[in-house]
């Protein structure tokens, strides 16, 4: 089997059977922008603050809550075309034994001019995250507090190249410690917030919040070398992602505001002011395989880490809005001021804008429009679409305007995002 398929279905098992830490936002989040919107439940996982603005005591409502999801999927991959021909070529070229040097010398040639074309970009990512049934559940009192609990399982998988020197062994094979990296984190989240009107006067409301959360992160990596023709190298990515994975727990803290008028709203959100820690997994360098020898060497040769720590960093989101006094019909923004890390290394600072509709009728559907784009790290830009049905049944689908070319010479996107989910209405 080739490897770029044992890294791809190992990922794609792991995100399967277990959801992960992902820096994308959640559900509806990802068409509209980090603004808090009443309409919109999902808004209110992210300014801490939020929560207070989502129950509608004018209809003497004490609580909202999710029913099921948001489920939310998402796939990323390199700006390489036909990424698995291109694999799969290089492999055959690495496997191969050749009559003589000059044979050899000539795929030399092609192995080289192959890894420079996808050495730095190529990768394939996975991400997914659920929230647990009837989360996230938000109590307002009467006396201008809200609290909000909240649980999730979230997470992501990413398979990319390790590139390392090929060279002529003898006169008759390549060898090289080239290599697919593949990394998982798995997440369990449960947070407890709490939100209320600081300030108010005749233009508005200044709301102020703040959110606890545990995680329990797992984290698993793993290395297949391309000269590795063992048949347990399938096995070997298994275990090292899943019963290998080491496991740590910490506590996140965010704090938020938001100044709320009739017709506009500002606020700033910044998470992760603790910047808790968490271990990583270690690269398995003892087992009796091709993989783990060109893990030695490459951790040696500094282009391998042997562990690796996950801090989740702060990181400061500023956000406005203008609306229909009602707000039904809302124009909002966000940007993200600083990058960030995810569990497995990628950067992460969103800018994002959209447009929403939401009325009051059971029967008109909520539409929603939006652009986001990643201002570091991939700089993926993604165009998306959501439809709200009988006011509670929410879907979501984003594409990224970055294409690739397949095996077919037919582009695709290189990122695609869905969501469904089903929640109570404001």
């Amino acid at each position: 089997m080739k490897k770029m398929a044992i890294v791809s279905m190992s990922l794609l098992s792991s995100a399967v059977m277990a959801a992960m830490p992902v820096n994308h936002p959640v559900g509806s989040s990802f068409t509209l922008s980090s603004a808090p919107n009443i309409r919109a439940l999902s808004t209110a996982l992210g300014n801490p603050a939020a929560p207070f603005l989502m129950v509608n005591q004018d209809d003497n409502d004490s609580f909202r809550f999710g029913i099921l999801g948001p489920l939310s999927i998402g796939v990323e991959m390199g700006d390489v075309s036909d990424l698995d021909d291109r694999a799969e070529e290089l492999e055959d070229l690495i496997d191969a034994t050749y009559a003589n040097a000059t044979e050899a010398n000539n795929a030399l040639d092609k192995a080289n001019g192959i890894l420079n074309e996808i050495g730095d970009t190529a990768y394939i990512k996975t991400s997914v995250s659920m929230q647990v049934p009837f989360m996230p559940l938000i109590y307002k009192t009467k006396n201008n507090g809200a609290f909000m609990l909240d649980a999730s399982l979230s997470g992501v998988a990413r398979a990319n190249v390790i590139t390392d020197d090929i060279t002529v062994n003898g006169s008759d094979e390549l060898v090289t410690d080239t290599s697919f990296q593949a990394k998982t984190a798995t997440d369990l989240q449960i947070g407890l917030g709490y939100s209320q009107s600081m300030w108010q006067n005749d233009h508005g409301m200044l709301i102020g919040g703040a959110k606890a959360s545990l995680h329990d992160i797992s984290m698993g990596r793993a290395i297949v070398s391309l000269s590795d023709e063992s048949d347990n190298a399938d096995d070997a990515i298994s275990d090292a992602i899943s019963d290998d994975a080491v496991s740590s727990t910490g506590v996140s803290l965010d704090l938020g505001a938001v100044w709320v008028s009739n017709y506009y709203q500002v606020g700033v959100t910044v998470a992760n002011i603790n910047e808790p820690e968490f271990d990583g997994a270690p690269i398995n360098q003892s087992c009796a395989t091709e993989s783990c020898a060109a893990a030695g060497r490459l951790i040696a040769d500094g282009k391998l880490s042997a562990s690796e720590k996950y801090v989740m960093e702060m990181q400061t989101t500023i956000d406005a809005a203008v609306s229909t006094k009602g707000k039904q019909v809302t124009l909002g923004v966000s940007y993200d001021t600083n990058e960030v890390k995810d569990a497995v290394g990628d950067e992460y600072q969103w800018a994002a804008a959209s447009l929403s509709y939401y009325g009051d009728s059971h029967f008109l559907p909520g539409i929603r429009v939006g652009y986001r784009e990643n201002m570091v790290g991939t700089e993926l830009s993604y165009a998306s679409l959501g439809l709200t049905f009988l006011k509670r049944l929410n879907i979501d689908l984003a594409v990224a305007l970055d294409t690739v070319t397949d095996e077919d010479g037919d582009e695709l996107p290189r990122g695609g995002f869905f969501s469904i989910g089903y929640d109570t209405a404001f």
